[in-house]
């Protein structure tokens, strides 16, 4: 084993996919790339990470709402470009030729590009670590995306794949919630 600076840390333990999340404050819809993501509990609970340095983050607070949307790994520049602009100055879903889908609980649109959908409502905000809590309200899947990899950061500007599947459902049935 050899030590490394504590910097590296977060390139071993980054959390989730990197999603984009959507939001509309009523005149403009937008979307950011976030990297912190993860599920904090089987009532579809989720936690990002983000703060007043993002432009979405007002109209997500304003809202209290929004949409998680899993890209496929094929989409990996579009996604670092739209974490690259501001929403402010930019319409991304123009710039990156995005195409929204109506959401049926919120109004935040859906990204028909992606894998899968999530329609969220804030519950709780942590402000001292940028904490969200969203309760996912509805899940959407984009049955006919070829492309199904998840993109995760490593948190330095790399990213991984992920592909394949390994199935021990049956060695954790006694951990499981029913209809997992």
């Amino acid at each position: 084993m050899k030590e490394v600076a504590v910097e590296k840390a977060l390139t071993f333990i980054e959390p989730g996919p990197v999603v984009l999340v959507t939001t509309a404050d009523g005149d403009k819809k937008n979307v950011m790339t976030i990297s912190w993501t993860m599920a904090i509990d089987f009532d579809q609970h989720v936690v990002l990470t983000t703060g007043s340095w993002n432009y979405s983050f007002d109209a997500l607070m304003h809202t209290k709402e929004c949409c998680i949307c899993i890209p496929p790994a094929s989409m990996a520049k579009t996604v670092v470009g739209i974490g690259m602009v501001s929403g402010k100055s930019t319409d991304k879903f123009e710039k990156f030729k995005l195409h929204a889908a109506k959401a049926k609980f919120v109004q935040a649109p859906l990204i028909e590009e992606c894998i899968a959908c999530l329609e969220c409502r804030v519950v709780d905000y942590i402000e001292k670590y940028g904490f969200i809590v969203l309760k996912v309200l509805r899940v959407v899947v984009n049955e006919k995306a070829e492309d199904r990899r998840i993109l995760h950061a490593v948190g330095d500007g790399t990213f991984f794949a992920d592909g394949e599947r390994i199935n021990l459902r049956e060695d954790m049935l006694a951990k499981l919630p029913p209809l997992l």
